[in-house]
């Protein structure tokens, strides 16, 4: 009775192992009629449908509902057993003698795309629902469903390395499919998440394709595929000569009128084109600097509960270690709850700068030393590139801002917009992870004016203009540092007074900052 359950659990594991490897979220019929009847609502009369997609079918199967006249209808999937169902779907169907239906097994990313594209005339409906998974998922599964290499999304350096790399494979694809309608009298019209379409936008925007008109509709992901993900269906109707750099967005599929219009403004999408268009004057040079927090990936290791004169790591471990290398520390959500609060944590920091030496720990804090080497392992797993080639123990996005006793910062993850400021604690800098965001001051007086500049009306409007708040990161440095904070002070009559602090304290005033710390002996 075991092996038989145990055999039952195998078989369980390997089709979720699959129907995560696919980003199986299978449309169900009644979403699928009413993408097509809101299609065909709009007017749209396509002579071809493709679905690069299309799992069991049902978007093949409305469509034969809602766009009679269609004449050419090919269907893609890799996945056999669907092709299998979808065919079967599609022969209960009364399909006009007219019409060419094709329901093929292949592979995305091996498809001769043009030669299908070349045989369906226009109008042309590309359709369906992509898959919800990300290549860094689906590559620790070691799944062969990927795209080759290559650097699509044009990340530079760092950004290349520490995580925004990593995309959903929808955003490959449908970079795809907008560039088959382009130039055609052609719509797509895709089922994705709603951060994918807006990604998906951008790329299309900024490489001048010719896009008429594009909506997104929100849709109920609980309802249809009982999943918590904020997703949409990304409508983009292509045009052989005008373009058009708007998205209307709505709620869902009735509203007749949008919630927002999104838009690429100087190579950026923003949110609120409306507000934008209120404040792009305070759009401008970053006055100050804004920094992220310290990256060290191994946080049971490397963060603590202070317990009278010693430290409890994530492991539950209770340590002596010098207070050299140890500093109070805030989270995102410590941050969001408000500065208020004493620190609870506290972390230790094994350099100053980044790449430098942390052989001179053994000398200063042998306690501290004999830590790390105990959780040595654990530290050089730690994936992130950054930590290649580095000396051991390293982290990352460190440097004499990280400790200025006195900061403004906010919380990346969380959906509000409150700078506060930090001071130090038990006569030492508070350090930050890499969740937030903060700006690095030189005195109370200068960091109390500049959360005061930032946490004003214009300010947390200009922002509101570029933050989508579905986003897991919705608050970003890219963001922040649109903001020009003098003439955001010049509107609030206040320019003297900023002009005095960027005397004293000028753009590259955090590699002026002295500190005592001992740790940092030459």
């Amino acid at each position: 009775m075991e092996s038989i359950r145990s055999d039952k659990t195998m078989k369980v594991r390997k089709k979720s192992k699959k129907k995560i490897e696919f980003g199986d979220f299978q449309t169900p019929i009644e979403l699928a009629r009413q993408v097509c009847s809101l299609l065909s609502q709009q007017g749209l009369e396509p002579k071809s449908i493709l679905e690069p997609t299309c799992g069991k079918g049902n978007f093949i199967v409305s469509a034969f509902e809602f766009f009679p006249y269609v004449s050419n209808i090919i269907g893609i999937d890799i996945n056999p057993d669907y092709i299998r169902l979808a065919k079967s779907s599609l022969l209960n169907k009364i399909t006009p003698i007219t019409t060419s239906l094709q329901i093929m097994n292949k592979d995305f990313f091996n498809v001769n795309w043009n030669n299908i594209l070349e045989s369906l005339p226009d109008p042309l409906l590309v359709i369906g629902n992509t898959p919800w998974v990300t290549n860094a998922k689906l590559g620790r599964m070691g799944s062969y469903n990927l795209p080759e290499k290559s650097n699509f999304q044009n990340h530079r350096g760092i950004d290349a390395i520490t995580g925004k790399s990593n995309f959903d494979i929808s955003e490959y694809m449908l970079n795809k499919a907008i560039e088959w309608i382009n130039n055609r009298e052609a719509t797509l019209a895709m089922l994705c998440k709603t951060s994918v379409a807006r990604k998906v936008l951008h790329h299309a925007w900024r490489s001048k394709q010719y896009i008429k008109r594009s909506e997104i509709y929100h849709i109920d992901t609980s309802r249809y595929f009982n999943a918590a993900v904020d997703a949409c269906l990304l409508v983009v109707a292509a045009s052989r000569s005008n373009r058009s750099y708007l998205c209307q967005v709505y709620n869902n599929f009735k509203d007749t009128v949008p919630s927002s219009t999104l838009g690429y403004q100087q190579g950026c999408i923003v949110a609120n084109i409306a507000l934008f268009d209120q404040l792009k004057d305070i759009e401008g040079e970053e006055r100050y600097k804004w920094r992220s927090g310290i990256k060290h990936d191994c946080a049971k290791v490397m963060e603590f509960r202070k317990e009278n004169n010693k430290y409890r790591n994530g492991y539950g471990e209770l340590v002596d270690l010098e207070d050299d290398y140890l500093y109070p520390m805030f989270k995102s959500s410590d941050i969001a709850n408000g500065s208020g609060l004493q620190p609870t944590r506290w972390m230790i920091v094994p350099q100053r700068i980044t790449g430098e030496s942390t052989d001179q720990i053994r000398h200063f804090a042998p306690k501290t030393w004999q830590y790390l080497q105990k959780h040595a392992q654990l530290l050089d797993r730690r994936a992130s590139s950054v930590y290649r080639n580095r000396p051991r123990f390293s982290i990352f996005g460190v440097g004499n801002y990280s400790f200025a006793h006195w900061k403004v910062a906010i919380s990346g993850f969380y959906k509000q917009l409150d700078f506060t400021v930090l001071g130090p604690y038990e006569g030492k800098p508070v350090v930050l992870d890499d969740t937030c965001y903060f700006i690095a001051c030189r005195t109370k007086k200068e960091a109390f004016f500049i959360a005061e500049l930032l946490n004003s009306d214009i300010a947390k409007d200009f922002f509101s203009a570029f933050i989508f708040w579905d986003e897991k990161r919705p608050i970003t440095v890219n963001i922040l540092k649109k903001l020009d904070l003098l003439t955001l002070a010049r509107k609030l009559g206040k320019e003297e007074n900023l002009k005095e602090f960027l005397v004293q304290s000028p753009q590259n005033h955090d590699q002026q900052l002295l500190f005592s710390e001992s740790v940092f002996r030459s």
